[in-house]
């Protein structure tokens, strides 16, 4: 329900509250305990700002919010609230939805490339310690240098390889890399692949303008993100959706303020966005959540704890939606005193009780006025919503899904040129230069070897090559020797008889 001052209607205190359009960009949370109304908050602010023209970008981590595609039904207890609140005419109807989905199997195929995600996002989705994020980041940069584009996870496999194999030699323009370090990366991918996150890694990668449609009706598209499967790896879901808000930072054009958002995007389970979050990571998240305002974008985050949102981040959500919370240990009573102080004091309640009393579909309430100023906590009755409460029928998705016009766009995947191929044809080639290069050697060494035998010493006479005699050639010899003795043992006696008798005379 709109007002004629273009506000969503929210429910009805001493007085109806609405959320501004006007300020609907300047952030906001959804906080309460399990079981206390936050995803029906969640699912009327969707309706309101679908009516409104504005498109909306949700997490479904119970499966709940798929309702939202299809027309209410009069149940009693929603007729109650309806008069309860003076809601009237209360209209039932179906918000204009798209499905999306990870692994495609519950909606379109939503994929990133590996290149878009970046080292940052990367690391902390892998859960590297320093160290090996900076041999990632300066893998990242390698291939910025070599044009090898990374599209999906084995495009990253291949480059690692690649970092590792010529380590020693890119050591001198990028640093030291240690081929253990490679090894973790590499085993942090390969948990990646068992989780089904090689799925969202590829092509063809979405286009954020798909998250920006309206229907024929001029009503904004209610993006809806299949998350209940998603849960199981939550590390992925946080990363994924911080990687989402980071795209829509860097890809949409400053607009400053505006009379409505161009996008509202609501994270459910916020905790897990900022859970074992490193600095650097944190600071990222500060930073888009103060600046993305001036894209045009609302984000709204949804948790149990409102404490689960860092100071840093919390100072930036101007309007407050805070359904019941329970105080069963001194640590519990400290956050509720905590949530109690974020808003601006209404003198006909107290606060801090009141936050333990609200009735499931009841909270406190306070948005932002005229010069973003925050209005007094009011506590509320929460609208019905028109659309359907709870999950749709696996027939009924599927028939949304044949509706969509973005099937034929990304339900096929596409496996272009990337690094991994460049790689393999690189190492092919290298293969064939190196089998060339020994054909040549063996060529060669065939061509000079008669050459060799051509400059060999030869016999001039023939016979036997071997310097080992045969028994008679040592008999022969032996008797050359003695008779060559014999005949000049003879001669010089004879020349000594010679001489003697000379002398007689």
């Amino acid at each position: 329900m709109i007002s004629d001052n273009g506000a969503v209607y929210i429910g009805k205190a001493a007085e109806p509250q609405y959320l501004s359009l006007k300020y609907a960009n300047r952030h906001g949370l959804i906080s309460g305990a399990t079981g206390t109304g936050k995803t029906v908050t969640l699912q009327i602010l969707a309706e309101g700002f679908s009516r409104a023209g504005v498109p909306v970008f949700a997490a479904d981590v119970k499966g709940d919010l798929s309702g939202i595609s299809r027309k209410g039904e009069p149940k009693d207890f929603l007729l109650k609230r309806a008069e309860q609140i003076g809601l009237s005419p209360y209209e039932f109807g179906a918000a204009p939805v798209c499905f999306w989905d990870l692994a495609g199997a519950q909606g379109h195929p939503i994929r990133a490339t590996v290149t878009e995600m970046g080292p940052l996002l990367l690391a902390r989705l892998l859960e590297l310690n320093d160290t090996q994020e900076g041999v990632l980041t300066l893998a990242f940069r390698y291939a910025d240098d070599e044009r090898l584009s990374l599209l999906d996870l084995k495009d990253l496999r291949a480059l690692l390889v690649e970092v590792g194999e010529r380590a020693e030699e890119l050591q001198t323009r990028y640093g030291l890399v240690a081929r253990t370090t490679i090894g973790a990366i590499q085993r942090g991918l390969l948990r990646l692949e068992e989780q089904g996150a090689d799925k969202f890694f590829g092509e063809p990668a979405l286009d954020l303008n798909d998250f920006l449609r309206k229907d024929e009706e001029g009503r904004g598209i209610v993006n809806i993100l299949a998350a209940d499967k998603l849960m199981q790896t939550p590390r992925l879901y946080a990363t994924f959706l911080l990687w989402l808000l980071s795209e829509l930072f860097e890809e949409l054009p400053e607009v400053g303020d505006v009379e409505k958002p161009k996008l509202v995007f609501f994270f459910d389970e916020a905790h897990l966005l900022f859970n074992d979050a490193p600095r650097a990571l944190l600071e990222k998240i500060e930073q888009v959540v103060r600046l993305i305002r001036s894209k045009g974008v609302g984000v709204y985050f949804v948790t149990q704890n409102p404490q689960d949102v860092p100071d840093t981040v919390s100072s930036q959500l101007g309007n407050r939606i805070q359904h019941a919370l329970r105080a069963f240990t001194p640590k519990e009573q400290k956050v509720i005193k905590a949530a109690a102080e974020t808003f601006r004091p209404n003198p006909a309640f107290s606060t801090l009780d009141v936050i333990t009393e609200l009735n499931v579909g009841e909270a406190l309430v306070s948005t932002l006025q005229e010069k973003g100023a925050p209005s007094m906590v009011e506590r509320t009755l929460i609208r019905p919503p028109s659309s359907r409460m709870g999950p749709v029928s696996g027939p009924e998705r599927d028939e949304t899904l044949r509706a969509s016009k973005l099937g034929g766009k990304y339900d096929k995947t596409v496996d272009r040129e990337s690094a991994y191929e460049i790689l393999q044809q690189r190492a092919a080639q290298a293969q064939r230069e190196a089998a060339e290069d020994r054909e040549r050697k063996e060529r060669l060494e065939e061509r000079e070897r008669p050459k060799r035998q051509d400059r060999a010493p030869t016999r001039r006479h023939g016979g036997r090559r071997s310097n080992r005699q045969s028994i008679g050639e040592a008999a022969a010899k032996t008797a050359v020797r003695t008779l060559s003795a014999r005949l000049t043992n003879a001669l010089v006696r004879g020349l000594l008889g010679t001489l003697s008798g000379k002398r007689r005379r």
